[in-house]
């Protein structure tokens, strides 16, 4: 959140405040928000009264990139007990490269987004457990879900007599339709993964080809109380939003609710935000439990919890 949170840069390492866990109780007296647990160089925690808990785990819009990785391997080498860990890539992988890549390690989630050139689409966490079919079952759920959604924008786009809203839906439903093309067919759009390992596993995955950074998270007991922010591998200096040079003019493309941390996601591929939030239905911290402060679709085998990519 801007004002909120540290920065991070590559010679503040070591200096970074820590990542919070961020309780909101209302009393009957009045809100209290109480601020507590800080843990070295995280973002700042988010705070939902639905969900209680949540810490971020991951970069914001305006992190250095490079003093993001710089303070993982820092905390990855101090690392003295199992942690859950969220790890990036440096390229877009097809399921097929997770099983070697994150071999020896649990594995609870992974993140997706198609990366169509000019558009910010979906990003998707999908719970995984077993590599690759965990990944291709979501991912054959989530080309279903873009097909619904296409057909959706085609019949607004029908239904309208604006040309430029009618334009907007037009393409949404473009973008949606290419987006099911790529997850039926097993796209290379993986870019992130959540594990959990002991410090001597979770140094043998940084140190593979293909991650780009493995950023340890000890204070992580529970996946539905966390927000995971990976870096796009697109992106090499400092996080942010990528510009959409391929954009209509501004149209209503949500097909499903507004989102809030734990609860349901809306069903859309306009707008990628930056982050990936809890599952609605977990209850623990078990595999399969997913986390995204705004909009984003739920964690579901058929189609997984989504989120809009930074």
């Amino acid at each position: 959140m801007p004002g909120s949170r540290p920065g991070v840069g590559p010679t503040a390492v070591a200096s970074r405040p820590r990542r919070g866990l961020v309780t909101a109780a209302v009393l009957a007296v009045g809100a209290v928000l109480l601020t507590v647990g800080w843990v070295a160089r995280r973002p700042a925690p988010v705070g939902d009264r639905t969900v209680g808990q949540v810490t971020r785990v991951g970069v914001l819009p305006g992190d250095s990139l490079p003093g993001y990785a710089a303070a993982a391997r820092a905390e990855l080498a101090g690392l003295t007990a199992g942690a859950y860990a969220l790890v990036s890539f440096d390229r877009y992988l097809a399921p097929d490269r997770l099983p070697a890549l994150l071999a020896d390690v649990e594995v609870a989630a992974v993140v997706v987004r198609v990366p169509l050139p000019g558009r910010q689409t979906e990003v998707v966490r999908l719970p995984a457990q077993l590599l690759p079919q965990d990944v291709t079952a979501g991912m054959a759920g989530l080309a279903d879900r873009k097909d619904r959604e296409a057909a959706d924008q085609r019949r607004r786009a029908a239904d309208t007599t604006d040309p430029t809203t009618r334009q907007g839906y037009e393409t949404g439903a473009q973008v949606a339709g290419r987006e099911a093309a790529g997850y039926r067919a097993a796209c290379a759009c993986v870019y992130a993964a959540v594990i959990r390992a002991d410090p001597t596993a979770l140094r043998a995955v940084a140190g593979r080809d293909g991650v780009r950074a493995l950023d340890p998270a000890p204070e992580v007991a529970r996946l539905d109380r966390t927000v995971f922010l990976p870096p796009l591998p697109e992106q090499r200096d400092v996080a942010r939003p990528p510009a959409d040079t391929a954009a209509t003019p501004a149209h209503p493309t949500s097909t499903g609710p507004v989102p809030t941390p734990g609860g349901a996601m809306g069903d859309s591929s306009e707008g990628a935000p930056a982050v990936i939030a809890p599952a609605p239905s977990s209850s623990g911290a078990g595999p399969g439990s997913a986390a995204t402060p705004v909009p984003t679709s739920p964690d579901s085998r058929s189609g997984g919890s989504s989120d809009r990519s930074p």
